[in-house]
């Protein structure tokens, strides 16, 4: 198991001007890709090219993993991800995270597309992940442990670090950007929920509901990393009103949310080097 990590983590190694640790990753989600293209001194490696990493099929995920610069910070950037609902088992979701951690990152900043669930919320808004519910059928971790990742069972009270949301809310307030704070539910998809389940989401606690991230984070968390989680609500969720949900609508208004980029980018400045706060 930690031998096909290893190798993916060589390829990609192999690929750059030199061997380095890197502050920190990124996770690009629906629509938001053109963040990675904030980045300067760029290797880009598509993941097919990648031992391992399985290939993205959903749209608005071009599917290459970045190695380069961004808030002064050397970053590697998945400019997409997998999701169950492409087909994707939970260790292919979780492997580019793996071997992310065997490249030195220390800290992963996660961003998606999720329907608002909190009637207060609108298209356009940004929401601080401030916790998680995983309502995805399984554990990614679930199976064969591999000990040199992490331990087999391991804290998540703390997904989403404390001292990581306290600087993204001083760096949003700085930047006059409107950051909501709330928690993400994780759900398979395909297809959009319910009205029904929106109303039992809701009395769960949920604020937004999206198909990815819980895998990730539950994997960066093993490994050690220290997670910052965003999502950008694309759409209100199923009977929050009257229109119907389409993919369509979720990549466009990814697209036009302009506030995401560079609020991603100061917190990468603001972070010491090592990417600890």
């Amino acid at each position: 198991m930690l031998a096909a990590y290893q190798e993916a983590a060589e390829t990609v190694f192999a690929r750059l001007p030199q061997r380095e640790d890197f502050s920190a990753g990124l996770i690009l989600g629906s629509g938001l890709g053109s963040l990675g293209e904030r980045l300067t001194d760029v290797t880009r490696i598509p993941y097919g090219e990648i031992p391992g990493f399985a290939l993205s099929t959903a749209p608005g995920h071009s599917g290459c993993l970045l190695a380069g610069t961004l808030g002064g910070k050397r970053v590697l950037c998945m400019q997409g991800r997998h999701h169950r609902y492409e087909g994707c088992s939970f260790a292919q979701i979780i492997f580019p995270i793996r071997v992310l951690a065997l490249m030195g990152v220390k800290t992963l900043l996660v961003t998606n597309a999720a329907g608002g669930i909190d009637p207060d919320y609108s298209v356009g808004n940004l929401m601080l992940i401030a916790d998680h519910i995983n309502l995805m059928g399984g554990n990614p971790l679930a199976g064969l442990h591999c000990p040199a990742l992490g331990e087999r069972f391991f804290d998540m009270t703390a997904a989403y670090a404390p001292s990581l949301r306290r600087l993204a809310k001083e760096r949003a307030r700085a930047m006059g950007i409107a950051l909501r704070e709330g928690v993400y539910l994780a759900v398979t998809g395909p297809s959009y929920e319910t009205p029904a389940e929106i109303r039992a989401f809701r009395l769960l606690g949920a604020s937004a509901v999206g198909m990815s991230t819980v895998p990730e984070v539950t994997a960066a968390r093993h490994c050690g990393m220290r997670v910052l989680g965003c999502s950008v609500i694309t759409n209100m969720a199923a009977g929050i009103t009257d229109a119907p949900l389409t993919g369509e609508e979720v990549l466009e208004t990814g697209r036009r949310i302009q506030t995401l980029a560079p609020l991603m980018e100061s917190i990468l400045a603001a972070l010491p080097e090592g990417g600890g706060v």
